[in-house]
C-alpha cells in the first residue's frame, strides 16, 4: 500500500507541495517559499522529536568516622522541628529559623559526611555592618525602623547544598523571519523570508547548587549566590567550632528535579544567545540531554539575621563567604505616597510641556 507524504508549512502550518516553476516547496495558502532541503529537515525534525535525558548517577557524601561523630552533635527545635548539627561543647542555643530554644537530641545518625565545605570568611561583626548598609538608600524604609531597630538573633551556619556536575548536550529548533521593505512609485513591497534553524551542542555544568534544606527558601539561598568554589576544601569536623550546620531534609535524589530546572534554562538561554540577526525567532522545540553526570553534598556558610519590628519578623541572609545580603524591609506608606505623588508631578509636568511644544509647532 502506497503511503502519501505531507509536508507541512512551518510558517501556516497548512499542507505544501512542489512547485516546478520555481523548483522550491510552496505553500498554497500563505503563498511562502521554501529550499526543498530546509522542508526536509524541518521535517525531521517533527518526524523524530528527541526527548529529554536529565538522569543522574548519585555520588555525593559519604559515612562519617567514628571519631567525628564523637565530637558532633544533634539539636532539635520543639517549634519548628529544625535539626541542627552542633560541635560536643554547645550545651544550648536558639534555633536560627524560628528564634525559639533548641533542645539536645544526642549523637547524630542517618546522614552523609559532606564531601567539602566553604569556611567562613566573614565573622558577626561584618554581618551586623552589612545589614546597616543594606538600609542605606531605601528610600520607602521608615526611618523609625532604622534608628530603633535591633537584631534579635544572628547565627552563623553552614547550609546544606547539593552539587551537581553535567555536560549538557542539547538540541534546539527555531522559527525565525526576515523582513525587507522596499518601494517603487506605485507601491511599498515588503518581503518575508522564513528560516527553520537548529542549534545544537554541549554546554559544561559544574558545582549547579541546590539548598538541601527546606526549612532555607530556595530564592532566598539563590540570590546570595554565587560561591566561590575555589575557596571550597575537603570537610573537616574543625570548621564546624563555633558555628551549627543545618541538618539536610531534602535530599540529592529530590533535589534533582530543581537542578534539572535550572541547567534546561541556562542551557536554552546560551543557545537563543546565537540567535540574532532575525526580525523574530521562536523556539519550536528543545531536548536536553545529559552525560558525565554526578552530584556532590557541601556546606556553605551563611549569617542568618532575625530582627522584629512592629510585631512583625524580618529575616536576613548574608553570604558568609562573600558578603551579599538579601531580605525584605518594611515600607513607610507615608513616604509611598509622597514618592507617586512626586513621580505624577513629574510625568504630568512632562507631558503639559510637550502638549505646549506641539501645539507651538
Amino acid at each position: 500500500m502506497a503511503v502519501l507524504q505531507e509536508f507541512k508549512c512551518p510558517n501556516c502550518d497548512g499542507a505544501i507541495t512542489f512547485d516546478s516553476g520555481s523548483q522550491k516547496m510552496k505553500c498554497p495558502y500563505c503563498d511562502t517559499e521554501f529550499d526543498v532541503e530546509a522542508i526536509q529537515s524541518y521535517q525531521r525534525d517533527l518526524d523524530t522529536p528527541q526527548e529529554d535525558e536529565m538522569n543522574w548517577e548519585q555520588q555525593a557524601g559519604d559515612g562519617w568516622q567514628d571519631d567525628e561523630l564523637n565530637g558532633l552533635r544533634s539539636y532539635v527545635c520543639e517549634s519548628c522541628g529544625g535539626e541542627l548539627l552542633y560541635d560536643e561543647n554547645t550545651a544550648a542555643t536558639c534555633c536560627p529559623f524560628c528564634d525559639n530554644a533548641v533542645v539536645m537530641k544526642g549523637r547524630v545518625s542517618g546522614v552523609l559526611r559532606p564531601d567539602m565545605v566553604i569556611p567562613f570568611k566573614l565573622d558577626k561583626k561584618a554581618a551586623k555592618d552589612a545589614l546597616k548598609k543594606h538600609y542605606k538608600g531605601k528610600l520607602l524604609l521608615p526611618k523609625v525602623f532604622k534608628d530603633e531597630n535591633h537584631i534579635d538573633e544572628i547565627k552563623g551556619i553552614y547550609v546544606p547544598f547539593w552539587l551537581f556536575d553535567a555536560d549538557a548536550y542539547g538540541k534546539m529548533t527555531y522559527k525565525a523571519t526576515r523582513v525587507r521593505s522596499w518601494s517603487d512609485s506605485d507601491y511599498i513591497h515588503t518581503q518575508t523570508m522564513h528560516y527553520h534553524l537548529v542549534r545544537e551542542g554541549t554546554v559544561p555544568y559544574r558545582d549547579v547548587p541546590v539548598d538541601g534544606s527546606s526549612k532555607m527558601d530556595d530564592q532566598l539561598m539563590e540570590s546570595i549566590e554565587p560561591f566561590d568554589m575555589s575557596e571550597a576544601v575537603k570537610f573537616n569536623m574543625a570548621y564546624l567550632a563555633g558555628y551549627c550546620a543545618d541538618k539536610y531534609d531534602v535530599d540529592a535524589d529530590e533535589s534533582i528535579t530543581r537542578a534539572n530546572v535550572r541547567i534546561r534554562t541556562s542551557t536554552e538561554e546560551a543557545f537563543r544567545s546565537t540567535v540574532y540577526g532575525y526580525a523574530t525567532a521562536v523556539r519550536t522545540s528543545s531536548s536536553v540531554q545529559l552525560k558525565n553526570s554526578r552530584s556532590k553534598y557541601a556546606l556553605f556558610p551563611v549569617w542568618l539575621l532575625n530582627t522584629t519590628w512592629n510585631g512583625q519578623k524580618y529575616t536576613f541572609a548574608m553570604n558568609g563567604q562573600t558578603g551579599k545580603i538579601v531580605g525584605n524591609l518594611p515600607a513607610d506608606p507615608g513616604a509611598m505616597r509622597r514618592w507617586f505623588a512626586g513621580v505624577f508631578g513629574i510625568v504630568t509636568a512632562a507631558c503639559f510641556a510637550i502638549s505646549w511644544l506641539i501645539w507651538l509647532l
